[in-house]
């Protein structure tokens, strides 16, 4: 049984911060659940172009207003708490925060925890990670 508390994995290196937003991995590759869990924030006003191109990803709005375009669509959807969306094609998005949102956050494969965004809003693959650990 894994059991974490998210206000003292904030303060570890399971914490993550970057440009509009912050993440705090809860659970990671390294755990083992063929998926890792995840408590991000979204900063207000922040507006975040992502393409997980490597993994799938699942979002639910605990609380915070904002929103997501499909690029490939031009669609935007509301988020809101107890809104869910799901990344199931890899889909390239902007994500808008109007006000700050909290979102839990589901990725398969999992990451392994310090991984931020690349200039394509990606995450590398488990594949660049060890090719990247080997040297």
């Amino acid at each position: 049984m894994i059991v974490r508390d998210l206000h003292t994995a904030k303060n570890t290196e399971r914490r993550v911060d970057s440009e509009g937003w912050n993440s705090v991995r809860l659970l990671l590759a390294g755990d083992n659940m063929g998926f890792s869990f995840h408590i991000t924030t979204i900063y207000a006003g922040g507006e975040l172009q992502f393409h997980y191109k490597n993994h799938f990803e699942s979002v639910y709005c605990i609380s915070g207003e904002g929103s997501i375009e499909d690029l490939a669509t031009g669609e935007v959807h509301e988020i809101r708490p107890g809104v869910m969306y799901a990344l199931n094609e890899h889909d390239r998005h902007i994500l808008r925060g109007k006000t700050e949102m909290v979102m839990a956050c589901v990725f398969n494969p999992p990451v392994t925890g310090n991984e931020v965004h690349r200039a394509d809003g990606s995450y590398a693959s488990a594949d660049e990670h060890q090719q990247a650990a080997a040297g």
